[in-house]
């Protein structure tokens, strides 16, 4: 007998949500769009018309009270994940929750076991596990390819995030670490088989954006893991001309090099800061470099068509909310490193920290 698709409600209405709306729409086997609530007046309709969704409501509280939404992705600010997910879980939803899990160790741990006792997924939306030139470094090294695994390089580099509210640090958490080193940390740890973390070095500083937020912008991340293994993550909401995003992978016996862009992109030169907006470069002069289809090459489609197949059962979940409790002490971990100017060793998670750059501004 045919399983009906997974029916699936979003929260939010920016740039994540319509993210989420146009993954889901390339897998409509194993997803459908029904609902999408967003209190920005105008922001919820709109991201319907685009993406032909049914129902549309202004407070997500209501859109939970559809009986026929089996999951929920969230993708709004950072400050409200916990509390959302607590809600869609106690309504009976899967949820899928956009990085980073949540503003502090406590609201993590809250989600996991309300998650767990209500029954329901928490599912962790890391596309770098889907991202399929990522994806054929893991499954080369799976193979032996490199021999043993020593290093492992993430960067992702631009000029800034694409939400007002990420410079806000009460609403974000933190800079540019809580922003894209979340993404680094959970690299490493899935590519080198989520070997436990042993230690996080980090240095942060705020380069160009001292004006717009009392964040970094600019930070370089060292993890040690128990395998021997060394990850290195770098992020800058500081460097021009659009997305840079590439791992690099080192072992005793070979190497690969992927750039998400390169091998991909249409090298594209533009007297005229308009036209078609590069992802992290709107308006951008000179140089820059297009992808072509975009979402697929991020892996969005393959996580959102994959977090669907979890919710029947089909699959067994890549990237969970525990995945995403073990970035956030990494977050602790590398903010108290760069204020205390040292290495920080796992487990590492002091009490009533209300955000992770506080233990860096403190």
């Amino acid at each position: 007998m045919a399983v009906m698709p997974v029916r699936i409600g979003i929260i939010g209405s920016g740039f994540e949500a319509d993210l989420h709306a146009a993954a889901i729409r390339m897998a409509p086997d194993e997803a459908e769009l029904a609902a999408v609530a967003s209190p920005t007046p105008g922001n919820a309709a709109a991201l319907a018309g685009r993406h032909a969704i049914p129902r549309v409501f202004t407070d997500y509280r209501e859109m939970l009270c559809e009986k026929d939404l089996q999951m929920v992705t969230i993708a709004a600010p950072n400050h409200l994940h916990a509390r959302m997910t607590l809600d869609c879980a106690r309504a009976g939803k899967h949820v899928v929750c956009e990085k980073p899990l949540a503003m502090n160790l406590e609201e993590a741990d809250e989600m996991l076991e309300t998650c767990e006792r209500q029954g329901v997924l928490l599912l962790y939306a890391e596309e770098l596990f889907f991202t399929p030139k990522y994806v054929k470094a893991k499954e080369m090294a799976d193979q032996g390819a490199f021999g043993k695994v020593y290093l492992v390089k993430q960067s992702e580099k631009h000029f800034g995030p694409h939400a007002d509210w990420f410079w806000d640090v009460d609403r974000s958490g933190g800079g540019v670490f809580m922003d894209m080193g979340c993404h680094g940390i959970a690299f490493c740890y899935w590519f080198l088989d989520r070997s436990p973390i042993r230690s996080v070095y980090c240095q942060m500083s705020t380069q160009v954006h001292g004006g717009r937020t009392r964040g970094e912008d600019e930070s370089l991340c060292i993890l040690e893991f128990e395998n021997g293994a060394t990850g290195l993550v770098e992020n800058s909401w500081a460097r021009r001309g659009g997305m840079d995003d590439r791992v690099e992978i080192f072992g005793e016996g070979g190497v690969t090099y992927a750039n998400l862009h390169m091998g991909n992109a249409l090298p594209t030169y533009r007297e005229y800061g308009y036209g078609y907006a590069v992802e992290k470069a709107p308006g951008t002069k000179g140089w820059s470099y297009p992808v072509f289809e975009e979402l697929w090459n991020y892996g969005f489609p393959q996580e959102m068509r994959h977090f669907a197949r979890c919710a029947t059962g089909k699959e067994e979940p890549r990237a969970t909310g525990r995945d995403g409790r073990v970035v956030m002490e990494a977050l602790y971990a590398g903010y108290a490193s760069a204020g205390r100017g040292r290495k920080i060793e796992l487990p590492f998670g002091p009490a009533r920290v209300r955000k992770p750059i506080d233990l860096w501004r403190a």
